[in-house]
C-alpha cells in the first residue's frame, strides 16, 4: 500500500511540476513584441485549460462512487 502512495507522490510532483512549467511558457506568449493575439485567443486558451482542469478534478472527485444503475 505505501509503495502506491509513494509512486503517486512521485508521479504528482513530476507532472504537477511540468504542468506549471507548460503554464508559464503560456504566460510567456503574452509579449507582443514577438506575438500577436485577440481577446477571443486568450478566452479559448483559458477556457480550455480550465475545463480541462475542471475534468481532472472530476476523476479524483468520483472515485467510489457507484457507476452502476439501480432502480
Amino acid at each position: 500500500m505505501e509503495q502506491k502512495r509513494e509512486k503517486f507522490r512521485e508521479l504528482a510532483e513530476k507532472r504537477v511540476s511540468n504542468a506549471l512549467k507548460q503554464i508559464q511558457l503560456i504566460g510567456n506568449l503574452s509579449n507582443t513584441r514577438v506575438y500577436e493575439y485577440d481577446e477571443e485567443d486568450i478566452k479559448k486558451i483559458f477556457k480550455t485549460l480550465k475545463e480541462e482542469i475542471s475534468l481532472a478534478e472530476a476523476k479524483f472527485k468520483s472515485k467510489g462512487r457507484d457507476r452502476n444503475f439501480k432502480f
